[in-house]
């Protein structure tokens, strides 16, 4: 549970901290709800790994992912203008971390699993927010 405040040196901590400020900044404009969601959806995520998984990680990395996939989901669930622009300024920003969900893009020694369960949580947190801000149908 305390993996994403570890890390293994000032470099991992710089690297983090590189991307999960501006994308916690851009999810907490959109209000301090939606970031604890993403946190919450990032740790149910990451309960498997953790469970099952045969090799500890930590960092901060899963929750980076969490908010980069909260980011990428919104727009295209709300279908509002400014969330579309968000989101697919993200996309053209951060589209280079994408590869890292996968095994065959993540360099040894880096958690991809621990990467696609936080981009997992972060996509159910844009789901489950987005769902509760919708219009009744039935009004």
């Amino acid at each position: 549970m305390t993996a994403p405040f570890s890390h293994g040196g000032f470099g991992h901590l710089l690297a983090n901290s590189l991307t999960f400020l501006p994308l916690s900044w851009l999810v907490l404009l959109r209000g301090r709800g939606d970031y604890l969601a993403v946190w919450l959806g990032v740790y149910a995520a990451a309960i498997p790994v953790w469970l099952l998984w045969p090799v500890g990680s930590h960092g901060l990395s899963g929750v980076v992912y969490g908010l980069l996939g909260y980011l990428l989901l919104i727009g295209w669930l709300e279908r509002r203008i400014l969330s579309l622009v968000l989101s697919l300024a993200v996309l053209l920003t951060y589209a280079g971390i994408l590869p890292s969900l996968l095994p065959i893009f993540s360099p040894p020694g880096v958690s991809w699993i621990g990467h696609l369960s936080g981009f997992v949580g972060g996509m159910l947190a844009a789901w489950a927010m987005a769902r509760q801000k919708l219009p009744d149908p039935r009004v």
